[in-house]
């Protein structure tokens, strides 16, 4: 029986998957996935999970809920080298080992893009993955219960300031949704004031959003500023030592929360650990039909989908275009990658990538969004709810569908659930403690020990 391995979980892997358990006969092959995480993260709705207008699991399909065919191996895959035939698996407990294969599908997926700025490391947090969104929201709800019990003054101005970095699609959904949690959370600090509040946006480009064109970009600038956000166009963060905020614009502030959202990179296995063909940005060389390798020289048996392949794009009009790294598109490679790979198998035809986009739309906090097609801008109310409309449809599987449109629902009627779990990430804190307050200092000791 041939052995199929995917490496990675994420849209294309997943969707990769479940369409080979649909096609494949019980006895034609076996299907495994190597992933850290026993999800596929449903990307789309993290800006609304920090937010709370989606629940933090409904972002998140289970592979083994979905994936009954599959066998799963919780591990990353440290190495690929396909003249043996073998990728290295590091699994979540015990050694290293060599895991074989005769079809390799890779799509490992993108990680969060870094640059060496004293103090992110240590300060920034990223909006990748479910755990992220949860502890975004959780320490904004934190910070508005610590201030309320503060004077008017640099702690709590600190506490209830804000600032993303990135204006890319992640960051600005997540600064508008964000945006409006915080102008809801007022409501019930009757403490605290909308001047309180500093919710600052920075993108070292002269524009927001690149996949929607100028005017939409601009409008949601403005539409920002309205209400009360800090947008730095044209800027960078130099330096966020100890919160301490100091821009290329010569603007500096203490922010309590700092969320990164500078772009993406490829996953070091591809870009670092692989024999197969990369091309300079680390990303795999894929053909149309998705094989991996060139028009030339394809490599046998090998496939890849997502982002960290370069796909040409069929259906641009720019000589050389490839597919941009988005849900749009990992989704159908992931798909077309099913199809393909059944097809090899049995000797049959294979068909290249075209997908033509079906436009671009963002949340930009509760009612508000903007939608874009070719000529078409829709903004406000009406792209909100497309927005929803389209991502409820998108999410894999009835099950969540309907899981989060109850959310919704409910949101509808009872408003937003303003309650912080932030407790959660020290769980251990009232056992360890019997109750006593504690220090931050002897917490994060603790946790140096624990680990």
């Amino acid at each position: 029986m041939r052995e199929i391995v995917i490496v990675g979980g994420g849209y294309a892997g997943f969707y990769t998957a479940w369409g080979l358990e649909k096609k494949l006969r019980p006895d034609e092959a076996r299907v495994t996935v190597v992933d850290p995480r026993p999800y596929m993260t449903y990307q789309p709705f993290l800006p609304e999970v920090t937010a709370g207008s989606v629940e933090a699991r409904h972002a998140a399909v289970s592979l083994r809920r979905h994936l009954r065919r599959t066998r799963l191996i919780a591990g990353r895959v440290t190495g690929i080298r396909h003249a043996d035939r073998t990728v290295t698996v590091q699994p979540a407990d015990g050694p290293e080992h060599s895991l074989s294969y005769d079809v390799l599908v890779v799509t490992a997926g993108a990680v969060t893009r870094t640059f060496p700025v004293p103090g992110v490391a240590e300060q920034a947090i990223g909006l990748k993955h479910v755990e992220e969104a949860v502890a975004i929201r959780d320490r904004l709800m934190t910070a508005f219960d610590q201030a309320a019990s503060l004077p008017p003054g640099p702690e709590r101005r600190k506490l209830l300031t804000v600032t993303f970095v990135g204006g890319g699609f992640s960051g600005v959904e997540g600064f508008g949704e964000l945006l409006s949690l915080g102008t809801a959370l007022l409501k019930r600090y009757p403490e605290l004031s909308f001047e309180d509040l500093s919710f600052h946006l920075v993108e070292a480009r002269e524009r927001i959003l690149p996949e929607v064109g100028d005017g939409p970009g601009a409008w949601v600038v403005r539409s920002l500023r309205r209400r009360g956000a800090h947008v730095h166009l044209g800027t960078q963060l130099l330096s966020a030592q100890d919160g301490h905020v100091v821009l290329s614009s010569g603007d500096e502030f203490d922010s309590a929360l700092i969320v990164w959202t500078a772009g993406n990179a490829s996953n070091p296995v591809v870009r670092n650990h692989t024999d197969l063909p990369v091309d300079e940005r680390g990303l795999l060389m894929v053909r149309p039909d998705l094989r991996v390798g060139t028009e030339e020289a394809p490599v046998a048996n090998v496939w890849a989908a997502g982002d960290d392949a370069s796909i040409p794009d069929l259906a641009s009009p720019v000589p050389g275009a490839r597919t941009v790294p988005n849900a749009q598109h990992a989704v159908r490679q992931g798909r077309l990658l099913a199809r393909n790979i059944v097809a090899d198998l049995r000797g049959g035809r294979v068909r290249p990538y075209r997908h033509s986009s079906l436009g671009v739309v963002a949340t930009l906090g509760l009612g508000r969004g903007i939608f874009q097609y070719k000529g078409i801008v829709i903004k406000g109310l009406p792209a909100w709810l497309m927005h929803r409309g389209y991502h409820v449809l998108a999410v894999p599987t009835w099950e969540r569908k309907v899981r989060v449109l109850a959310v919704w629902l409910t949101a509808a009627v009872f408003g937003r659930d303003l309650v912080s779990l932030a407790s959660v990430q020290h769980p251990r804190d009232a056992f360890v403690t019997g109750g006593r307050s504690q220090h931050p200092a002897e917490r994060s000791g603790e946790d140096s020990e624990a680990a």
